[in-house]
Formats: structure tokens, C-alpha cells, sequence
């Protein structure tokens, strides 16, 4: 055989026998919990979250009133959502909140539940009910947690979350906007402005409210929206449009008020 190959073929062997080893458990039938707790802990640390998550969940069943008990339901929820199984992680943060209200891991697994779900949720097209459930449990989680360090990034996962619904509000009232639908677009429009007054869609949303009432011919509507627009939102790329069609329904109904005056006073003459 070629000294070379022999050389590479021995290298091998050994690197394989080193990672073997490296994930060499020895998980005796009889192990005492703990010790499979330990044992799981490190496949967790090596990153082996499938052989991990079953360790794990033996421990939880077999022990239910050991005083690691907890951690293992968190270890094992960590597992699946290392694993991207976030639907299964957020089953088991929950078991954990429920069945160990008093655990330390509790305000982590609130998060976690939050977190699950925005990592479920899809584009603003779509279906956002994933969306709509993260959102809501990162706010119970700042509100139950508020000295959390995890409260920061919390707050920061809430607002895209409300900006992605604000966005899918926007687009179907622009939506209905365009099939000419202005009744169906100012629902959408005054969702975004009642729900999600925070985010960028407001002042457009404001801005395409007070088009449709213009185009509806609810012009005294109309001059209320652009007039808040204008106050709420005075670096609105939207004021130069805003100040141009306040100007229209103004002369608009400046003609108006001329024309009534006019005609009340040819009654009053005829009179």
C-alpha cells in the first residue's frame, strides 16, 4: 500500500475515533436521573439537541418532583427550538409556565414563547395570526417581566411585529383603495390609526383616510384628517399633498358658502 495513503488513511481513523469520543455518553440503563440530566446537559452543550431533547423528556416524565425538574422542561423546550420545531417549543415553555410557575426559568420562557411565535411569523401578505400572538405575548412579557434585561429586545420584536400588521392593514385598505372601494379602504385606514399609531403607516394611512372621504365628497371629514395630519405628523412626506388639497376643499367650500349666501338672499329679496 502507498506509505501516503496509509499516512492519510491512519489520520482519519484517528479523527474519527476523537469525535466518537467526543460524543461517547455511556448512558447505563440504570441511571439515576440526575445523572441523566447531567448527561443531557452536555449533549445540549455539544449541540446534539435530538439526542438532548430525549434525555430531557425522560427526566421530566420519570421525575416529576425532582428539584431540577424545571430546568429540564426548559432544556427541553431549548431543544426543539434550537431545532427550529417552534411549534414544539412554545408547547413546552408553556408546559413549563404552567406546571412551574415559581421556576426561575419562567420569565425566559415567556420570552421564549414570544420569540416562537415571531419566528413563525411570515410576510405581511400572509396569514399573520403568528404575528398577532407575538406581539401579544411580548407585551405581557414586558408587562409581567418590566426589569427584565430581556425587556429591551422585547420592546424592539414588538414594535416589527406591530409595524408588519400595520402593514398588512395599509395594503389591503390601498388595495380596496384602488378597486375604487373607499368605504372598505377607511376601515383599513382607521385600523392602522387606532391600532398602530406608532409605526411609519400612520401618517400615510392618515394621508389615503382623508383621499377617500375627499373623493366620498365628505369634505369637512376630509379637512379634519389633513389638518391632523399636518399637526401629528409635521415631517410627513405626505404635508406638501396634505397643504394642496387643504387649499382645493377650502376654495371648494368657500364657493359653497357663496353660492348658500346668495341664494339667501334672493329669498330674502323675493321675500
Amino acid at each position: 500500500m502507498n506509505a501516503s495513503l496509509l499516512k492519510s488513511g491512519l489520520l482519519g481513523l484517528i479523527v474519527l475515533s476523537f469525535l466518537l469520543g467526543c460524543h461517547s455518553y455511556n448512558i447505563k440503563p440504570n441511571i439515576s436521573s440526575e445523572d441523566r440530566f447531567e448527561v443531557a446537559k452536555r449533549m445540549f452543550r455539544n449541540k446534539d439537541y435530538e439526542e438532548a431533547k430525549t434525555q430531557f423528556k425522560i427526566v421530566t416524565l420519570n421525575s416529576p418532583g425532582a428539584t431540577f425538574v424545571d430546568e429540564a422542561q426548559f432544556y427541553l423546550a431549548e431543544c426543539h427550538f434550537a431545532l427550529k420545531e417552534y411549534i414544539l417549543a412554545s408547547d413546552e415553555y408553556n408546559r413549563l409556565v404552567r406546571l412551574y410557575p415559581k421556576s426561575e426559568f419562567v420569565d425566559d420562557a415567556q420570552f421564549k414563547i414570544a420569540l416562537s411565535d415571531y419566528k413563525l411569523s411570515p410576510k405581511p401578505p400572509l396569514d399573520q395570526k403568528y404575528t398577532i400572538s407575538a406581539a401579544a405575548n411580548f407585551q405581557r412579557f414586558i408587562e409581567d417581566f418590566p426589569n427584565s434585561d430581556l425587556v429591551p429586545e422585547a420592546e424592539r420584536l414588538l414594535k416589527i411585529c406591530r409595524t408588519k400588521l400595520a402593514e398588512k392593514e395599509f395594503n389591503t385598505g390601498g388595495l380596496y383603495r384602488k378597486l375604487d372601494d373607499c368605504y372598505a379602504a377607511l376601515v383599513y385606514y382607521d385600523s392602522v390609526l387606532d391600532q398602530y399609531y406608532d409605526t411609519r403607516f400612520a401618517h400615510p394611512a392618515l394621508f389615503w383616510k382623508g383621499e377617500c372621504l375627499y373623493s366620498l365628497n365628505r369634505k369637512d371629514e376630509a379637512l379634519a384628517a389633513f389638518n391632523e395630519l399636518l399637526t401629528k405628523f409635521p415631517a410627513s412626506s405626505f404635508k406638501s399633498k396634505a397643504r394642496e388639497r387643504l387649499q382645493e376643499i377650502d376654495a371648494e367650500l368657500s364657493k359653497v358658502r357663496a353660492s348658500d349666501g346668495k341664494t339667501s338672499v334672493n329669498n330674502q329679496t323675493k321675500n
